[in-house]
C-alpha cells in the first residue's frame, strides 16, 4: 500500500479584466488558504492584492484565510465590488421600463 504523499497541489487563482493569474503550488498537508497564496508569490507580482480587505475562497465558496486545504483545492482571490449588485439591478430596471412606450 502506498503511503500518502506529505504535499499536496493547489490552485491560486485572481483575474480582473487586464490580468488573469493562475498558479499552481505544492504545500504541505496542513497548510492554510493564507499560508498557499503567501508561497504562491502572488502577493508579490499583484500589491494591490490586501488579504485584509479581499474575500477569499475555494471553488466560488467564500473561506477564510485559516481554512486548510485540501488536495487539488482552486483558492481564488475576489477583488472587491464596484457597485451593489442590489442597486444596479434596481437602475437596470429602472432603465428599462422608462425606456418601454405605454400602451
Amino acid at each position: 500500500m502506498d503511503k500518502p504523499s506529505d504535499s499536496i497541489r493547489v490552485q491560486v487563482c485572481y483575474a480582473k479584466p487586464e490580468i488573469q493569474r493562475l498558479y499552481d503550488v505544492s504545500v504541505p498537508r496542513g497548510t492554510t488558504l493564507q499560508a498557499a497564496i503567501e508561497q504562491s508569490g502572488i502577493l508579490g507580482e499583484v500589491p494591490e492584492i490586501d488579504l485584509l480587505t479581499c474575500r477569499v475562497g475555494i471553488y466560488a465558496k467564500l473561506k477564510t484565510l485559516e481554512t486548510i486545504l485540501r488536495d487539488e483545492d482552486r483558492i481564488e482571490i475576489y477583488r472587491p465590488l464596484i457597485a451593489d449588485p442590489k442597486e444596479s439591478r434596481r437602475l437596470r430596471a429602472d432603465r428599462k421600463s422608462s425606456a418601454t412606450p405605454d400602451l
